[in-house]
């Protein structure tokens, strides 16, 4: 039998992508689809990517349903804006015995830190325990059975991939800051148009909006342990895609054969994580523009062997393994489905 899962607030980016990865798995049927101002209509009216893939044109395709039609399923996924899944999470949990929640609001687990980084109170504190945080690159085994799961922040996601290789091996000095630098592209915004997504503000632009002070420096703090760790996030004229630039310093001395050992060793245990360390061509390192629609996190690194610096890189898709993506493959390990399942994608060249 099929696992019946629906989507709310399925009319943004992230719902997009979550309708079309779980429209073409094996083992789910979607069963609703909300949006509040969108109701109505048919998806494809909204994600045109999505005609003729939901039943065509014709009454048979699926159509939105508001949000106070949602009706009981086996899993939910919430795609909803800051705050609003954490506010109504009683009701959804009485809907689902199984919920994966693609926002910010459950991914830290201590109530202060989501203070301290979101400057408010969070509405449903004892739920925080609850969730598992979605990252299965370090929560497989957290995640399978689990009844909740939490989004991943796609800045965070390609940061902590970044320097997850380096970490286990003790190849970090923590003494010294870790500085990363994250590069994004536009639909990190959303959906909902704003001053600086206009087009005539947007192309071109190498705009430094985060230099300090981003909140998924948190989640890189609570996934990795270090305490030095800080970020900076620049907006680049993409659509998808997410490159974070991790520099940090040996604890010790290293060879580049170290660093081939340290990485091999991680991606050998993850699907979906690639190395990309090339000596010839144009994608020598990992390159976001050809992981479009792909749940792959593509890893490299280079070494100054004379100051012992590491720069270690990852480049996703945001909408997929930065949010999407994962998302699924946490339900895939969660109900126990092969964890690859609608997620083989590769990605598009050129595009």
């Amino acid at each position: 039998m099929l696992l019946t899962a629906s989507i709310v607030g399925a009319s943004g980016y992230v719902g997009g992508e979550l309708l079309r990865l779980l429209m073409g798995h094996p083992d789910v049927a979607v069963a609703q689809a909300t949006s509040g101002r969108n109701s109505g209509r048919y998806v494809y009216q909204v994600h045109p990517n999505l005609r003729g893939y939901l039943g065509g044109s014709g009454r048979s395709a699926l159509q939105f349903v508001h949000p106070d039609q949602l009706a009981p399923c086996d899993l939910l996924f919430l795609a909803l804006p800051h705050g609003e899944a954490a506010r109504s999470i009683e009701r959804y949990a009485a809907l689902a015995p199984r919920i994966i929640d693609c926002s910010a609001d459950f991914r830290l687990s201590d109530p202060a830190a989501y203070q301290r980084w979101y400057g408010e109170n969070h509405s449903a504190p004892d739920w925080l325990g609850r969730f598992v945080y979605g990252l299965p690159e370090i929560n497989r085994e957290a995640l399978r059975g689990a009844s909740y799961a939490s989004g991943v922040g796609c800045n965070a996601t390609a940061a902590n991939l970044a320097l997850l290789p380096l970490l286990n091996p003790g190849l970090i000095d923590t003494a010294s800051p870790v500085l990363i630098e994250v590069k994004v592209g536009s639909s990190e915004g959303g959906a909902e148009a704003s001053a600086s997504s206009h087009h005539p503000e947007r192309a071109g632009a190498v705009r430094s909006f985060a230099p300090v002070g981003h909140r998924h420096t948190a989640e890189i703090a609570q996934v990795t342990g270090l305490s030095n760790v800080h970020m900076s996030v620049t907006a680049v004229e993409l659509v998808r895609g997410a490159l974070a630039t991790a520099q940090v310093f040996a604890a010790h001395p290293v060879t580049e054969k170290d660093l081939w050992q340290a990485y091999r060793g991680f991606a050998r245990e993850q699907p979906f994580v690639r190395i990309v360390k090339e000596r010839t061509g144009i994608y020598r390192y990992p390159e976001p523009k050809i992981l479009a629609g792909s749940n792959f996190a593509d890893l490299g690194f280079a070494l100054d062997e004379a100051t012992g610096r590491i720069v270690s890189i990852c480049a996703l898709d945001n909408l997929m393994k930065g949010a999407a993506g994962s998302a699924v493959q946490c339900m895939n390990v969660m109900c126990g489905f092969a964890e690859t399942t609608g997620l083989e994608f590769p990605g598009l060249h050129p595009m």
